[in-house]
């Protein structure tokens, strides 16, 4: 007997919800297996300014439910998740991972889910799933793809638990990038437009066909991070870009492109890795660059002494390169403006602010005026999306523009007078880095059981390069067990500062630097609890002379890791 279709199952109740992600653009970088895979972090904090910002979500019983796995469980039903891109039958995986108290990689619970990239949204019911004992917290979201680099838009929400109400969800106009509105925005980020012989001369050499430069170094947004594709899609390229259009000139004629952007760290690692990572050990001089560290420095231990630093040794390179300083802006409208602004005052430096340009923005409602949200503009509490790189970019292209406008006068940067004193202090300003391929101090070196080579490092998306090139691979690892001899160097200086490997493995053991006998530090890698490079001061401007440094694993950690990455000095 035949019939029509199956009566289908009463309609499942409708429940609130709030998105953590909404319309979002994402693509996967080189997976192992030969697709693609992109991370989103949601833990310290992410999660909940998601739902803040994206979810309009103001409730702060909410807030505090998802700051650990048990609260989650209790607030969410279920987890909708869509993807939609130019195939509707290509494959997508969304992987929820909770991080564990034990192994936060390891311990926790993964909810997974398989779904096709053609709009249809597939549901996640957290009752269905099978829990650990050992989740702590929301750790990451994960997408996967069968290529690497196609672009998706997903989005994620949750449907709540009875007795828990959510927002409306409010619609958003798309941003209307020729509005009058937008380019009055976009002009207000210039705080400063300073000197710009440097680069109006810059912009001259690119416009009679010679060889220029445009490098570009800052921490994760420089990076790229929450652009899509991330090497075209980011601020640097786009703003190259911009340079190029200024100069009269194509991508793939006289300009050449830079980025080094490192995720997680401050100026006081710019300054070690500049020649490296922008100059390339000599192979390039930079014409322009464009230094965004306003949102990284937090850490920096001496409050903008090595921001300065790093700045006046751009500045006091022979070729005289223009140096722009940009500062980028976190979701609640901070970063280290007030603090690094002094530098660029002192050396009438052009200077951009991305906070200036939209914060006014986002204090507005609908209907009020508004260019953009902050929903449009950031990918996470940190980095910008699509939107925000593009708007970034173009705060630095008015700059352009601007000083494009006078390029056509003869400009000679030759004759001028050095640098007035550094306004934050410059002693790192000749500061290099030595390492186990590099040694220019002649530092002896004896790295008794720090014999290994650490392959398992933090990686980057260089120039227009998708795949990661590993930081600081010339490094010295101790290997759990390997033994106790400690590393020992002797060089004369007088600054040392150590770069090391921060590590979320339960692998990763404390270590202790000594300075002719004496400690100086103690290290813990997990602290912060993931993979990327950290700068310390060991000792500073100090009587020059020859140090004995010591590096040793704590007692009870001999049978655990550490990486010494390398050293910074100023002889």
């Amino acid at each position: 007997m035949t019939g029509g279709p199956r009566a289908p199952k009463d309609p499942e109740k409708q429940r609130s919800y709030f998105y953590i992600m909404r319309n979002k653009e994402v693509a996967g970088g080189p997976a192992p297996d030969g697709g693609g895979i992109s991370f989103l972090y949601q833990n310290d904090g992410r999660m909940i300014s998601s739902a803040r910002i994206v979810g309009g979500i103001t409730d702060e019983e909410i807030l505090e439910l998802l700051e650990t796995t048990e609260g989650f469980r209790r607030l969410v039903h279920s987890i909708g998740v869509t993807a939609e891109g130019d195939d509707p039958e290509e494959e997508v995986s969304f992987a929820f991972q909770m991080y564990g108290k034990t192994d936060p990689n390891v311990s926790g619970t993964t909810l997974r889910l398989g779904l096709r990239a053609d709009g249809a949204e597939r549901r996640l019911v957290l009752s269905d799933c099978r829990w650990s004992s050992d989740d702590r917290e929301p750790g990451q979201i994960r997408f996967g793809f069968q290529r690497a680099g196609v672009p998706v838009r997903v989005w994620v929400r949750f449907y709540l638990e009875d007795g828990f109400e959510a927002p409306e969800v409010q619609e958003e106009a798309e941003v209307d990038f020729s509005s009058d509105g937008y380019r009055a925005m976009i002009e207000g980020s210039l705080v400063q437009t300073g000197n710009t012989a440097r680069l109006r001369a810059a912009l001259q050499r690119a416009r009679r066909g010679e060889d220029v430069t445009v490098a570009f170094i800052g921490g994760s947004i420089t990076q790229g991070a929450g652009a899509v594709p991330i090497h075209t899609g980011c601020y640097a390229y786009r703003a190259f870009t911009g340079f190029c259009r200024a100069a009269g000139r194509g991508t793939e004629e006289n300009i050449h492109y830079c980025k080094a952007g490192v995720g997680g760290t401050p100026s006081e690692l710019g300054m070690i890795r500049y020649e490296r990572d922008v100059c390339r050990d000599g192979v390039v001089l930079p014409d322009v660059v464009v230094v965004e560290f306003a949102v990284n420095d937090e850490g920096d231990e001496t409050k903008g002494e090595c921001y300065d630093s790093l700045v006046r040794k751009i500045l006091n390179a022979p070729n005289r390169p223009a140096v722009i300083l940009l500062f980028a802006v976190f979701v609640d409208d901070w970063n280290l403006q007030e603090r690094l602004s002094p530098v660029g005052e002192a050396y009438g430096l052009p200077m951009v602010s991305v906070r200036d340009a939209v914060k006014e923005q986002f204090a507005r409602k609908p209907g009020e005026g508004r260019i953009v949200s902050r929903n449009q503009f950031f990918y996470d509490r940190y980095h910008p999306t699509n939107v925000g790189h593009r708007i970034m970019a173009d705060c630095l292209n008015y700059l352009f523009e601007k000083a494009g406008e006078g390029a056509d006068a003869a400009v000679d940067v030759r004759g001028e007078t050095a640098l007035p004193k550094a306004p934050l202090g410059g002693a790192f300003e000749n500061v290099r880095l030595l390492d186990r391929a590099h040694n220019p101090a002649g530092a002896f070196i004896d790295c008794g059981d720090f014999d290994g080579t650490d392959g398992e490092l933090q990686g980057v998306e260089r120039d227009l390069d998708l795949g990661q090139t590993p930081q600081f691979p010339y490094n010295w690892k101790h290997e759990g067990g390997s033994g106790t001899r400690p590393f020992r160097m002797e060089i004369s200086c007088r600054t040392l500062l150590l770069v090391y490997k921060d590590s979320g493995s339960v692998r990763a053991g404390k270590a202790q630097v000594l300075v002719d006998g004496e400690p100086v530090l103690l290290i813990d890698p997990r602290e912060i609890g993931w993979t990327h490079c950290n700068p310390l001061i060991c000792f500073r401007e100090r009587e020059k002379k020859t140090y004995r440094v010591e590096i040793r694993m704590c007692p009870g950690e001999e049978g655990l890791d550490f990486t010494i990455l390398g050293f910074g000095y100023v002889a």
